[in-house]
């Protein structure tokens, strides 16, 4: 099943006090960037985190799912029942950029003569 796109822009409204928030369309699904940084993914209309190892505070109890059947990593599922928790799910979201790196700067593509 793939995600509704208006699922993905309520992601995006959500968490756009945070900063620039898109959602990115990736293999059918979306990827989701704060100020320049992967945080998550939004896959099959659900909203998985990269949480790091200092919020498992925060995560404890969320289901933790792979993003698409044979995926080699799972990630939590942030409920929609806490999206109104702007609280945590800030808090959250702050963590999980502030622990992600910056991506690495693409190489401008070189010509062969």
């Amino acid at each position: 099943m793939a995600t509704d796109p208006a699922f993905a822009e309520n992601i995006e409204d959500l968490l756009a006090p945070l900063g620039a928030v898109s959602a990115r369309k990736m293999f059918g699904e979306y990827g989701l960037y704060l100020d320049g940084k992967m945080i998550g993914l939004i896959c099959d209309n659900r909203f998985l985190i990269k949480a790091p190892a200092d919020a498992a505070d925060l995560v404890a109890g969320l289901s933790v799912e792979p993003p698409y059947p044979g995926a080699s990593r799972a990630y939590p599922v942030v409920p929609e029942d806490r999206w109104d928790d702007e609280d945590w799910l800030f808090d959250l979201t702050r963590r999980t950029w502030a622990a992600l790196p910056l991506p690495k700067e693409k190489k401008p593509k070189t010509r062969r003569s």
